[in-house]
This record gives structure tokens, sequence and C-alpha cells, in this order.
């Protein structure tokens, strides 16, 4: 349990890493990019190897697709209300907009649609310790990975929302909490499931992720980083599919 919360919390602290960045040193918008692209490639990796694989060993065919479908629907059901509520590019690094979109893109909406992007993968984080092999290596470093760009792109778009640094890293600091609670619920409510249904959740988490890569990582990667995205994406994925061997 101790430490399911640990290393929810360890994942989560990448946020406020990018977001002390963001606030205090000025980072080329195409770093910013290609840090993304990484964290994407290595996100699809974790979603494979460790969610979707398990759920297919664990719970069959049936019980991962049912998941997979749920899960993505659910995301992207969430991803379209935040999106209308201001939040559509909370990963947007430093986005020239309109007057009038930057007065749409609330403060509140960004920071409910990062906490929505890292809920399901601190649950699934503290479900891997279930195995009795310790924390899976290839979630923390995807997880941690993208979270540093988000950190880095949703305090852009807070500081074009009024936000001070004070409530930004307040902000983060609560993300950082709720991580932390969420690896820690995975752990304890997983344990009790059978095998069919922890299938079904864990294949949920990775319809969730998959759903959330395409949406908003993706497109904030190529837009920032240009062409070579593709190629680093792909690097982030042999290195989580070496995690993933070596783990």
């Amino acid at each position: 349990m101790w430490a399911a919360l640990m290393w929810g919390g360890v994942s989560a602290s990448a946020v406020i890493v990018g977001a002390l960045v963001s606030l205090y040193m000025n980072i080329p918008k195409r770093v910013i990019g290609w840090i993304m692209a990484f964290g994407t490639g290595t996100l699809i990796g974790a979603a494979v190897f460790e969610l979707l694989q398990d759920a297919l060993k664990g719970g069959g065919t049936i019980a991962t697709a049912i998941g997979f479908i749920s899960g993505a629907l659910v995301y992207t059901g969430f991803d379209l209300f935040i999106s209308n509520k201001g939040g559509a590019h909370r990963k947007r690094s430093g986005r020239k907009e309109k007057p009038e979109q930057q007065q749409a893109q609330n403060g509140k909406a960004i920071f409910a649609g990062t906490v929505m992007d890292a809920i399901p993968e601190s649950i699934m984080l503290g479900a891997s310790l279930l195995t009795g092999k310790g924390v899976s290596l290839v979630l923390i470093v995807s997880i941690f990975l993208s979270n540093i760009p988000e950190g880095l792109s949703s305090t852009s778009g807070l500081r074009q929302s009024g936000y001070s640094r004070r409530k930004i890293v307040l902000m983060w600091g609560s993300v950082l909490i709720l991580s932390a609670l969420a690896a820690g619920g995975g752990y304890l409510f997983m344990e009790q499931l059978s095998n069919e249904t922890e299938a079904a959740i864990g294949a949920f988490a990775g319809g969730g992720i998959i759903a959330m890569i395409c949406s908003t990582m993706m497109p904030e990667a190529f837009e920032e980083g240009g062409p070579v995205v593709g190629f680093i994406a792909s690097m982030g994925l042999l290195v989580s599919l070496l995690l993933d061997t070596w783990s």
C-alpha cells in the first residue's frame, strides 16, 4: 500500500518538475515537442506490454476488448466535455491564440483535464505491485516522461489564464497527492477482484491512455517538434520494449 502511494507520487512529481521549469526557465517549444514524442512512445509501449498483454493473459480476449473499448469511449467523452469547457489545448505550450480563444481556455478546465490524464495511469501503477515483483519499471518511466511535458505545457496555459506561480504550484501539488491516492486505491481495490474483472479494468486504463495519447500528446508533439517526432516516438517505444524485457 505504502509503496503504491510512494510510486504514484514519484511518477506525478514530474508534473511539478515540468511546471517549475516552465515557470522559471525558457525551454524551446521544439524541445518540449521532442520530450512529448518520446513520452508518447514509452506510454504506448506501457499500455501494450503491461496493461493489454497482462489483460489478455489474465482475462481473455472478450474482457480485454470490452475494457479497452469502454476506456477509450469514456476518456473521449470526458475529453470532449473538458474541451468544451476550455481545456482543449491544455497540453499546448505557448500556443499563440486569438484573445477570445485565450479567454475560453479556462484554468479549471486545464486542471481537470490534467487530473483526468493522470488518474488511469496511477491506478494501474499501483495495481502493478500486485504481481509481487515490485513496481513496473516500464510504467514508472513512461508516466514520468509523459508528465514532464504535461507540466510544461499545462503551466503555460494556466499562466495565460492569469494564474499566479504560487497557485499553479499548489494545483500541481494536489495532482501529486491525487495520483498517489489513485495508485494506492488501485493497489487495494484490484487486489479484491477476479482475474476477468482485473483484466477488464487494466484494458480500460489502456484504452483511456491510448485515446489520451492520440487526442492530446501526439498532436502537441508534432505541432511543436516537427516530422522528426515520428522517429523519437519510435525510440521511446523501443525503450519501453527493452525495459519490459529486462524487468
